[in-house]
């Protein structure tokens, strides 16, 4: 499949890339490492006028850590930065396995923090070529009215399929935006919209320029797993980020659970505060991670039927939850000969 026509703006600052969002309005759209949005316009699911290369913006590219202003990331540092940083891989381990996991070295070398946040939303019906989406006359996100995944409503199912989000959740992260009206920064729990369609609380004219995890933060230890076909490539199925921290005598003091692949938006665990205060119990782990599959939401939206993707995310919470309070060593969610042991 080749791609559509379109012109290509190289902005040699912030500033410049903002009047370039500007000047163009709708018809252009920013590409840094292109992993997600180049396949998806040879597919004809996007077809800019002009692609905004923000790729040369160094000043967006940084990993910095204070033990004031916390973790900060640009939205322009590498997957591979992120996954082979040693101060995330000690400080911030659950987001040092998230990002290791993502895809393939090469895709994580050129694939970025920001793209990875703003992945768009996938189905079976939606992520196809143009010519399978004419036969199906289209789908109610792209080019139809009825959403194949849920027929009887007027509701987008398709899926949000990112990993590092789900970890930066469970570490409150905060992400900056800059626009013409300013700078601002919101919660990464706001910034996503739980609809297959409009999936982000960010205007068009807006960039998201960094990411920041507060100080009091640092130290958790977490755990990630994810479940997909393959080892390597392969976008998660179901995905389960969760931190912990606990005092000497092993009572839970603070800790955050945060799903992803499961619904149109990553989402946070409400239950995880019912684990505050408590000492290890098998009882309460499994009615954690039974409350997990109330939040998580799996349709057909992929390759795997949703009730396998339920029970797996049970099996994470319940894995994490156990590794983490009992100190194991996490235990690998990428093979499947793993996953189907339990």
């Amino acid at each position: 499949m080749s791609l559509p026509a379109f012109k290509l703006v190289r902005p040699r600052s912030l500033d410049e890339a903002l009047e370039a969002l500007l000047r163009y309005g709708p018809e252009a759209q920013i590409v840094a490492g292109g992993t997600d949005l180049i396949p998806s316009m040879k597919q004809r699911l996007f077809e800019p006028r002009v692609l905004l290369d923000v790729k040369g913006l160094g000043e967006l590219n940084y990993i910095r850590f204070n033990p004031e202003a916390g973790l900060e990331l640009g939205a322009l540092a590498t997957i591979t930065e992120i996954s082979e940083s040693a101060l995330i891989a000690r400080e911030f381990p659950v987001l040092h396995q998230a990002a290791a996991s993502i895809a393939s070295p090469l895709l994580r070398n050129l694939g970025t923090l920001g793209g990875n946040l703003c992945l768009d939303t996938r189905c079976l019906y939606y992520n196809q070529s143009a010519f399978w989406r004419e036969s199906l006359g289209g789908c109610l996100k792209k080019d139809g009215h009825i959403c194949h995944v849920a027929p009887g409503g007027n509701f987008c199912w398709a899926a949000y399929s990112g990993d590092c989000a789900p970890a930066l959740l469970a570490l409150e992260a905060t992400v900056q935006l800059a626009g013409p009206r300013g700078n601002r920064e919101i919660p990464l729990a706001e910034f996503y919209v739980n609809d297959g369609m409009v999936r982000l609380r960010k205007a068009q004219d807006e960039i998201l320029i960094g990411v920041r995890v507060p100080a009091r933060n640092a130290g958790f230890e977490g755990i990630y797993q994810k479940l997909r076909i393959r080892k390597s490539i392969d976008y998660p199925l179901a995905g389960v980020a969760a931190v912990m921290r606990k005092d000497s005598g092993g009572i839970c003091r603070e800790a955050r659970i945060a799903l992803t692949a499961v619904n149109p938006a990553p989402r946070l665990l409400p239950k995880a505060e019912a684990l505050i205060g408590k000492e290890f119990s098998a009882g309460l782990v499994d009615e954690i991670a039974h409350e997990a599959i109330r939040t998580a939401k799996p349709l057909t939206t992929s390759a795997s039927s949703p009730e396998y993707r339920r029970r797996m995310i049970r099996i994470f919470v319940r894995r994490a939850l156990e590794d983490l309070w009992l100190g194991r060593r996490p235990r690998d969610g990428g093979a499947k000969k793993d996953l189907l042991s339990n």
